[in-house]
């Protein structure tokens, strides 16, 4: 059984974050139920109680029930606040937090196929809301969660030599449906970038790599959990995809301190790539890496091409992470540990 509250313990002692800045402070969490919302919470409630830092984390959630259940090792003693709706319809109350994470975001491709317009929605509109709290809160840190899907696919899809350092942003097609995730985000960091430069406002971003790791729901139909499954269950993998696109991987928990680290230190309007640059790999190597684990059961990764998949285009993403490093920053986990700790977690 794998214990997500005893790796929030670990995480919580990390010597990268600058801990006493968040002492005594208030931070807000959108997408308290998602992987990284509810990552980072679980982080700063046992900061607080191993060392009694006294932060307050109020968490956003559509749902208070999935929330709790989420959460369900804390309780308002520990400093945690559920707060229920949603990143446009909901009142945030006198609440004036000290520091934002803002996570919350649809994650599915297909969702994205099928709701572009919410998609767009929750991204910009949702994160515009997020950067007007922190305005009129006077906030002393934001940190939006953005992706690497902003480096599109234009300048990158045959391959690169060298890597991809924050500005090397390429092509993305507004016209395609798919688009509404990366060009929402890009619009979300601009927005990140012009209240910094406007307003004076302390926003920061982070572009993941794809990232996982325990925690994920265990009905994941993104491309690696369905692996996972899979391979566990001794059933074959088949790609809908050649498998060519090439990128890097981040365990959550890494994902955790890098968001806190550039929350802390980060330079305002800014962004920073976070990934292992140990995990680059194809789609197919990764799906190959994942049968292997299991050789009794002889899984094979089969490609079965469907052009109307709702997956983004080729794409080749060797993400610089120098920037990040500077702040003090080093991921922990390769691909192999990363896939250890989510079949253990899939297992139970």
């Amino acid at each position: 059984m794998f214990d997500l509250r005893a790796e929030a313990q670990v995480v919580a002692q990390s010597s990268m974050i600058a801990w006493e800045k968040l002492s005594g402070a208030t931070v807000l969490i959108t997408g308290v139920t998602g992987l990284i919302g509810s990552a980072c919470a679980r982080v700063l409630l046992e900061r607080n109680r191993a060392d009694g830092r006294d932060i307050r984390v109020l968490g956003l959630a559509r749902s208070a029930e999935r929330a709790c259940e989420a959460l369900a090792d804390y309780s308002e003693e520990d400093g945690l606040t559920i707060i229920e709706g949603d990143l446009l319809g909901t009142a945030i109350g006198d609440s004036h937090p000290d520091f934002i994470i803002h996570s919350a975001c649809p994650t599915a491709s297909r969702f994205f196929a099928e709701h572009p317009v919410e998609t767009a929605d929750a991204i910009v509109l949702g994160t515009r809301r997020m950067l007007e709290l922190a305005k009129t809160s006077s906030a002393k840190g934001f940190v939006y969660v953005s992706s690497m899907e902003v480096y599109g696919d234009g300048n990158n899809a045959a391959g690169l030599d060298r890597l991809l350092t924050e500005g090397d942003v390429g092509y993305v097609n507004p016209t395609v449906v798919r688009s509404c995730y990366p060009e929402g985000k890009r619009m979300a960091e601009q927005y990140c970038a012009a209240y910094a430069s406007e307003y004076g406002v302390p926003a920061t971003i982070v572009r993941l790599a794809q990232t996982f790791g325990p925690g994920i729901p265990k009905n994941d139909s993104r491309l690696f959990a369905l692996c996972a499954r899979r391979a566990m269950a001794g059933e074959d993998i088949v790609l809908k995809t050649t498998g060519a696109s090439t990128r890097m991987y981040l365990y959550t928990a890494d994902a955790v301190t890098a968001l806190l680290a550039v929350l802390l230190e980060g330079e305002p309007g800014r962004a920073y790539n976070a990934a292992n640059p140990s995990t680059y790999s194809s789609v197919k190597g990764m799906a190959d890496m994942v049968a292997a684990l299991f050789p009794e059961k002889n899984v094979q990764v089969r490609c079965e091409i469907d052009p109307s998949a709702p997956y983004p285009p080729e794409h080749h993403l060797p993400l610089d992470v120098s920037a990040l490093e500077d702040l003090g920053w080093q991921p922990t986990k390769d691909l192999p540990q990363m896939y250890a700790n989510l079949i253990q977690y899939l297992e139970d």
